[in-house]
């Protein structure tokens, strides 16, 4: 069955870094674009980036443009989120996800498949 398993959250502090990994495993990687989604108790899941299947286009919410950068290797079925200059509003559970027409979008309700998130906490 289709799996995503997020890694690399933390604690870090303001002004910091840190870099999301999402390992995928039982579908055709590279046929799916891929989404960051986060979420904070009692709000609404919120889009982060997306990158469409090859890679060649990418798109970023205004609250991380400049700061976050997605990327994905299929070689090895892996995406990452390198998240610099981190602020406390980015203090939450992040989750990836895999959207089957590959092209990215920043709609949560058109990716098939999501993983268990991966907590980040951004101290002030």
């Amino acid at each position: 069955q289709v799996q995503l398993v997020e890694s690399g959250g933390g604690l870090v502090q303001a002004g910091g870094s840190l870099r999301l990994s999402c390992a995928a495993s039982g579908l055709t990687f590279n046929n799916y674009a891929m989404g960051w989604f986060r979420q904070v108790p009692g709000k609404e899941r919120e889009f982060v980036v997306a990158i469409n299947w090859g890679g060649g286009r990418t798109y970023y919410a205004d609250s991380v443009k400049g700061r976050f950068a997605i990327s994905r290797d299929n070689a090895k079925n892996m995406v990452y989120l390198q998240m610099n200059s981190l602020k406390p509003e980015d203090t939450a559970l992040y989750y990836c996800a895999a959207d089957r027409w590959g092209v990215g979008s920043p709609n949560s309700d058109v990716y098939d498949y999501w993983g268990q998130g991966t907590q980040v906490t951004v101290s002030s």
